[in-house]
C-alpha cells in the first residue's frame, strides 16, 4: 500500500458550469481524479471556484455535485486533511459543507507551513491591487445584509440568475492569458510580499486567473497558478520538497476537453 506523503492543490473547477458541453461527464472526470489520489494524499487544497455557484440557504442545499461531494467526504472520512478556500463563485458555502465532510474552509488568505515549507495560498481575487468595480461587488457579496436579502429570493430566480452571470462573464472574458511577468497581478502581488517579507513564504499557490504558471519571485520563493479545469486540466503536487504542476494526463484519465477533441479528429 502506498504511503499517504503528497499534497495536492486544485482550484477552478467550475463545477455545474452551464458552458460545459456535459457538466455530468465534467464531474466524473474530477471524481476520476479525486479517487486516482486517494491513495497518496495527505492533504488536499481546493484554492477557490471548485463550484460554479453554490449558496446554503438554512435547511437547504442547491441540488447537484453528489459525485463529487461524496467523494470528497470518502476522502475526509480516510483521513485526507481537505482546505477548501472561497473563491468569487463558490463565495457563499456556510456550515453545512464543513459539518458534513469534515474539512476547513478559508475566507481569504492563509499561510501556512507544510512540511517544512512556509506556502501562501488564497484564490486569488482579493489580493493585489483589484479594480474599483471588483472591489466594491466582492465587498457586496460578502455583506451579511446583502446574503439575507439574497437568501428571501426563491431559488427558482436566484440559481438561473447566477448561471447566465457565469456564462456571461465566461464568454466576455474568455480563456486566462498571462500579462506580462512583472504586471501579472498576482505576480506583482508575490513579488512585493517577498521583498517585504523576506524569507517568510516558500511558495505563493493561488487560483483565480485560469492560467498555468510557476517561476521565481525572488528572496528563494516561487509563485504558482493552477490553471483551471476548463482547458488546462491542471492541479499542484507538492511531495515534502518540490510542489510541480501536473495535468489529467499525468494519471491517464480523459478529460471532457480530450474527449471533445478526439470526437473532432474523427470527424
Amino acid at each position: 500500500m502506498e504511503r499517504r506523503t503528497l499534497t495536492y492543490f486544485l482550484s477552478d473547477l467550475h463545477l455545474g458550469a452551464r458552458y460545459f458541453d456535459d457538466p455530468r461527464q465534467h464531474e466524473r472526470t474530477v471524481v476520476s481524479w479525486l479517487r486516482s489520489i486517494a491513495p497518496t494524499a495527505r492533504r488536499l487544497y481546493l484554492l477557490g471556484d471548485i463550484l460554479d455557484y453554490w449558496y446554503e440557504y438554512r435547511y437547504v442545499v442547491p441540488r447537484g455535485f453528489t459525485r463529487f461531494l461524496g467523494t470528497l467526504a470518502e476522502l475526509s472520512d480516510s483521513g485526507v486533511e481537505i482546505t477548501w478556500f472561497i473563491g468569487n463563485h463558490d463565495i457563499w458555502i456556510f456550515d453545512y459543507l464543513p459539518a458534513e465532510i469534515g474539512m476547513r474552509v478559508i475566507d481569504g488568505s492563509l499561510v501556512e507551513e507544510i512540511d517544512g515549507h512556509s506556502f501562501f495560498m488564497s484564490h486569488g481575487d482579493g489580493v493585489g491591487r483589484l479594480p474599483l468595480g471588483f472591489r466594491m461587488l466582492r465587498s457586496l457579496f460578502r455583506n451579511k445584509i446583502c446574503q439575507r436579502l439574497f437568501a428571501s429570493i426563491h431559488p427558482r430566480w436566484t440559481v438561473g440568475f447566477a448561471h447566465r452571470w457565469s456564462s456571461h462573464s465566461r464568454k466576455l472574458n474568455g480563456a486566462g492569458s498571462l500579462n506580462q511577468e512583472k504586471t501579472e497581478p498576482l505576480v506583482a502581488f508575490a513579488c512585493e510580499y517577498a521583498a517585504s517579507h523576506p524569507g517568510e513564504v516558500d511558495y505563493f499557490v493561488f487560483g483565480h486567473r485560469h492560467v498555468l504558471l510557476q517561476q521565481s519571485v525572488g528572496h528563494g520563493a516561487e509563485v504558482v497558478i493552477l490553471g483551471d479545469w476548463i482547458t488546462h486540466f491542471s492541479y499542484g503536487v507538492y511531495d515534502g520538497r518540490n510542489l510541480q504542476l501536473h495535468s489529467l494526463s499525468d494519471f491517464g484519465i480523459p478529460s471532457a476537453l480530450t474527449d471533445r477533441k478526439s470526437r473532432e479528429k474523427q470527424h
